[in-house]
């Protein structure tokens, strides 16, 4: 069985991004098809001009395909990354998200497996608070929230996030660590194997679903004999 794997995120200057490939990287070694997808800019040019590390970064990974509602649709889970905005999710991710309404309303965005990283200037810079906020948009979406928790060695090395992981950012602007670049492949690799493990009971589910309505068939059948 396969799983498909939206990575979808958000990231200025690079970090998230980062972690983002990591992401899909840990969730392909478990055998998932992964889509590695960038929302859209919302920043004007001449606001990402003026910060060349952005500026760098917009233009290196300008031919990441753009993240679409259809991704929604086609994935069974979900990496979302972005860096933190006072405690938030960046805008650009966040205006995506309030895209997925009429998905929503119809149900195909719920029962599957979602998890969360993010970046920050420094290490009190509202890495949580961020992964807490988009928990909420998921509890609407009846989404199955799979933190990192501390289930591997990994989680620690890299400065013990639980809700998922976080980078800090330095002041020389480098980016991930290889402490976080593993807690983010091992965060991808763990959301993929649940969703594994969750499609998987769905499927002996409707078996046995298949099932009680022979019985109940058989039943029906005997009372009648």
């Amino acid at each position: 069985m396969t799983v498909k794997v939206a990575v979808i995120y958000y990231s200025a200057t690079g970090s998230v991004h980062t972690l983002a490939e990591a992401v899909a990287e840990g969730a392909a070694s478990a055998g998932a098809v992964v889509r590695l997808r960038r929302v859209a800019e919302l920043a004007p040019d001449n606001a990402i001009d003026q910060n060349p590390q952005w500026r760098r970064h917009a233009d290196a990974t300008a031919s990441i395909a753009r993240a679409s509602l259809e991704d929604l649709a086609w994935a069974d889970a979900y990496a979302f990354g972005t860096p933190s905005r006072f405690g938030a999710p960046a805008a650009q991710l966040k205006q995506f998200i309030d895209q997925a309404g009429g998905l929503w309303r119809e149900g195909k965005l719920a029962n599957k497996p979602v998890t969360t990283f993010t970046s920050a200037f420094n290490r009190h810079g509202g890495s949580e608070a961020t992964i807490l906020s988009l928990s909420n948009v998921f509890y609407h979406w009846g989404s199955l929230i799979v933190p990192p928790g501390f289930t591997d060695p990994v989680v620690s090395a890299a400065g013990g996030n639980p809700y998922g992981t976080s980078h800090v950012a330095s002041p020389n602007g480098d980016g991930p660590d290889a402490a976080a670049l593993d807690a983010a492949r091992y965060q991808g690799l763990r959301l993929a194997k649940i969703t594994l493990q969750l499609l998987g009971d769905r499927v002996v589910t409707d078996a046995v679903v298949g099932d009680g309505n022979s019985h109940g068939a058989l039943a029906a059948a005997s009372r009648t004999a």
